[in-house]
């Protein structure tokens, strides 16, 4: 069985792991901040007259081919053909992520165009019909539509995932314990999803709320390190609820390699320079976890925590957080607390004065969810189609 984890005590890792961190944070030459990242990002296809998603993905793909701008590899199927997902090589500089990002984003928005529909960086589709979308043809997606048919209808949601390099599982693994508590707060500024089908649904993040219903998803459990972990992953793959690691939705998980930390809980972000931004961040959060060495990790019994990403989903930055101590105070307090945290590891990576400037203009202008909201207030759900294509492509 596996190790049980007294919420109330001080969590400490082993001390084979402790030493690993030490070494990871101590050795590293004034590196550590500065590894390689890798950023990943689904969008939205949405029909150029209706503003409803258009299955027209294998086209989209095909066209943005074509482009000298784009590689194959870059350019990936996803679950819909209303879906179309990009990842960027390995960066080390924040610019590069952005310049990526952009590169890739021209392309598609091109492509997209050449085939009538347009490109669209929302969690999720601000009008849809109701007929379920058509899933792309590939053994594993079927399998999905046909084991969890109503939940593969509606996962018609967009999200941006940061890969963070880490020297090996034992960090990895130790990593994940120290940034599950501030993962709400990343969820919370990138909200982006706040309608569906036509309808407010009233949260920031709509996208967190049905990316959860997935047997094995939402915030990631704590570990007694390494082999707690690959017990626990055997069990839930040898049960037969879930078939491969693919399907382990953990809003921060181990890559199969175990050397890369994947941070999956932030909505696709609108504009690029926002998806820097919170690549700036994850980095510096997986760097400040290193840096932390052996230090005792802070308790949270789960439910707290899922309450906590549940309530970030809800509001975004739009009203009260729940800090990682299980204080509710307001969202501004709690963002100062991320930067408290993470602003050594953002000066040692040279991140620090754009990631601070971007934040700058987040606190000014709210959350993609925020502008979305103002663009319908404004005018109608069309309107709020109109604007995120505009910036979905934005320089």
């Amino acid at each position: 069985m596996a190790t049980t984890h007294d919420p109330a005590a001080p969590a400490r890792l082993p001390e084979s792991e402790q030493d690993t961190l030490v070494r990871a944070g101590g050795n590293s030459g004034g590196t550590v901040s500065r590894v390689p990242v890798t950023v990943k990002e689904e969008y939205l296809l949405l029909d150029a007259a209706t503003g409803l998603p258009a299955p027209q993905a294998d086209q989209v793909r095909g066209a943005a081919g074509l482009e000298p701008i784009a590689e194959e590899a870059e350019i990936r199927a996803e679950l819909t053909q209303d879906q179309i997902e990009v990842a960027t090589p390995e960066c080390v500089d924040l610019d590069e992520v952005g310049g990526h990002l952009l590169r890739l984003r021209h392309a598609l928005g091109r492509a997209a165009e050449s085939r009538g529909c347009r490109l669209a960086a929302s969690a999720t589709p601000p009008l849809k019909e109701e007929d379920p979308p058509p899933v792309t043809n590939l053994p594993r997606y079927h399998a999905v539509r046909a084991t969890s048919t109503q939940l593969a209808s509606e996962q018609l949601v967009c999200g941006m995932q940061v890969d963070v390099s880490v020297p090996d599982p034992e960090v990895a693994v130790a990593v994940l314990n120290r940034i599950r508590l501030w993962l709400p707060v990343v969820v919370a500024v990138a909200a982006n999803s706040p309608f569906w089908a036509g309808r407010n649904t009233g949260f920031a993040s709509w996208r967190t709320v049905v990316s959860g219903r997935w047997p094995v998803s939402g915030p990631s459990p704590y570990f007694d390190g390494l082999a707690d972990h690959e017990q626990r992953v055997q069990q839930l793959l040898s049960c037969g609820v879930i078939t491969d690691l693919g399907q382990i939705y953990w809003q921060a998980r181990l890559s199969s390699r175990g050397t890369t930390v994947e941070v999956r809980c932030p909505d696709v972000q609108l504009r690029a320079d926002e998806a820097v931004m919170i690549t700036g961040i994850v980095r510096a959060l997986v760097a400040t976890a290193i840096m932390d060495g052996g230090a005792p990790v802070q308790p949270c019994p789960p439910e707290l925590l899922q309450a906590m990403n549940w309530n970030a989903a809800l509001h975004g930055l739009g009203g009260s957080l729940v800090d990682p101590g299980g204080r509710l105070r307001s969202a501004g307090d709690v963002l100062s607390q991320l930067m408290d945290r993470i602003t050594p590891a953002l000066l040692e990576a040279g991140d620090s004065r754009e990631v601070a400037a971007l934040m700058h203009r987040l606190l000014q202008e709210g959350t993609a969810a925020d502008r979305q909201r103002r663009a319908f207030a404004d005018g109608d759900m069309r309107a709020v189609t109109d604007m995120i294509i505009a910036e979905t492509t934005a320089d």
